[in-house]
């Protein structure tokens, strides 16, 4: 089990994520548009620095559902390898059965 003020921060920043998405999206198409002046286009990139730091998408961290575990992550089920392994093997994930050969 990860601890849980790192379980906690990743959610704050999933929040702020969400609250900021569309200000930060504005932004980012005003710097990208080619017929804007210097000055908005300056503009813009200031205030998008000046937003919060963990507003931003790439600041996330892909962990598990279960244990909050943030390595050896499978995006296609949001668990960690540990727990996947576990459920697996208790039939609990639909449609997973365990290999032969």
């Amino acid at each position: 089990m990860a601890k849980k003020s790192s379980i906690a921060r990743n959610k704050k920043r999933l929040r702020m994520v969400a609250q900021y998405a569309e200000k930060r999206a504005a932004l980012k198409a005003t710097m990208a548009d080619p017929d804007v002046s210097d000055e908005a286009f300056y503009a813009a990139r200031d205030k998008l620095t000046k937003l919060p730091r963990n507003s931003s998408p790439v600041r996330i961290k892909n962990r598990c559902n279960v244990t909050g575990r943030p390595r050896a992550f499978i995006r296609r089920y949001g668990l960690s390898r540990l727990t996947f392994r576990e459920l697996a093997l208790q039939g609990k994930i639909p449609g997973v059965t365990k290999s032969s050969w």
